[in-house]
């Protein structure tokens, strides 16, 4: 397949995929800053992490229901506006509860924006493209932790954290208009009424693929939310080295993503599998060797291919089963994606400031993915156990 082909309104909504990833997870880089300039522990800083990744869980399924109904592409435009309006009152929130607020405001809009734009994305090109227009778009999101968290977070150690707020608000602006321009309103699918989009929701296999990610995804953020504090209260780099140790996972996430999306359309059964596994593997090694500046920057790359090779084959198993409501189903995957999130904020703030310290966070982080892993291997029994039997009956029908 030549590259050429992926449509240009593909790499925009690539692009919004950027801002929305660069606000999700830039607090992984400013974190010690916010706490310092709020007067509040780490840890607690680690909270709106999980209260961003919640409004997504909650919030994002609700208003993909009822944003189902209308064009997708002024939708995808109100999106961003909410967008800008969230990370500017971000810049500007004078205390804990007001930048909490605001992270919930703009974490709203994540869900909606993922679960239509990747209907968007996937109308755009053939079916046989439809697993790299979905991991195209979500190169915003890893492209995010390559660029956007790691001069986020050089913005806040140079010009202060409410600068990196104004800048995401800016580049959210940008997509916002790039949408306006070169998308059309012509060509979507229509909306699907709510009730066909919820009958997706009997299906168990679904439903499986959704605990999938919400279980084996878990132990991203607890480390990813808090490299900085372990990377300078343990292996004792500088609050400006955490800016280019960003950068190095970043480059892992992007052959991550790459190499998950490739494996997944060859064989989603067995990458699931192995990627999984890898994640989990790649986590313990990071935590023996957190005392090792050098080992410790190779083992993170290492994490950051083996968590991001998850993406594809979690996203494009949930639209597998999705049937009537794919949006829903790929908007309720983004919930699950930040489920774990949430998760592993919390889990990785409360290690960081109890008696343990950051140098536990990467074993708590295997906990919960040890059970995807048990899930994992439970659907693909159920897919092979089916499609023997559509084999069975298309050769009985011959």
């Amino acid at each position: 397949m030549n590259k050429a082909k992926m449509p240009f309104q593909v790499w925009i909504l690539t692009l919004a995929a950027f801002a929305i990833g660069t606000a999700e997870f830039v607090i992984a880089g400013i974190l010690p800053q916010i706490a310092t300039s709020l007067s509040i522990t780490e840890g607690q800083a680690g909270y709106l992490i999980s209260a961003y990744a919640l409004a997504i869980v909650i919030g994002g399924p609700i208003l993909t229901i009822y944003l189902a109904r209308f064009n997708k592409k002024w939708v995808l435009i109100g999106l961003m506006a909410l967008f800008i309006v969230g990370n500017i009152m971000s810049a500007l929130a004078p205390t804990y509860n007001l930048l909490l607020l605001s992270r919930v405001i703009a974490g709203l809009v994540q869900g909606p924006f993922y679960g239509i734009g990747a209907v968007v994305a996937t109308n755009l090109v053939s079916e046989k493209m439809a697993g790299r227009a979905v991991g195209q778009m979500f190169a915003g999101l890893t492209l995010a932790n390559v660029l956007g968290v790691p001069a986020g977070t050089w913005i806040s150690l140079k010009f202060g954290w409410h600068n990196t707020f104004f800048i995401v608000a800016a580049f959210g602006a940008i997509a916002m208009i790039s949408i306006l321009i070169s998308i059309k309103s012509t060509g979507h699918g229509e909306a699907k009424n709510i009730k066909a989009q919820l009958k997706a929701f009997k299906n168990p296999m679904l439903l499986i693929s959704l605990a999938i990610t919400a279980l084996a995804w878990s132990g991203f953020m607890a480390l990813y939310g808090y490299i900085a504090p372990i990377a300078t209260h343990i292996t004792g780099y500088s609050e400006d080295a955490v800016t280019w140790i960003l950068v190095i996972v970043g480059l892992g996430l992007i052959i991550g993503n790459t190499l998950g999306g490739r494996s997944s359309d060859k064989d989603l059964r067995k990458a699931s599998m192995f990627w999984a596994i890898a994640m989990i593997v790649s986590l313990i090694i990071v935590g023996l060797v957190i005392d090792n500046p050098i080992l410790l920057i190779v083992a993170l790359f290492v994490f950051g291919i083996a968590s991001f090779a998850n993406v594809p084959a979690m996203q494009l198993r949930v639209m597998n089963h999705g049937g009537e409501g794919q949006e829903l189903a790929a908007t309720a995957n983004i919930s699950a994606f930040n489920l774990a999130n949430a998760f592993g904020g919390f889990l990785g703030g409360m290690v960081l400031d109890s008696h343990l310290g950051a140098g536990m966070i990467p074993y708590a982080a295997i906990i919960v993915p040890i059970i995807g892993v048990f899930f994992i291997a439970k659907a693909n029994q159920r897919e092979s156990r089916n499609d023997k039997l559509d084999t069975n009956l298309a050769s009985a029908n011959h």
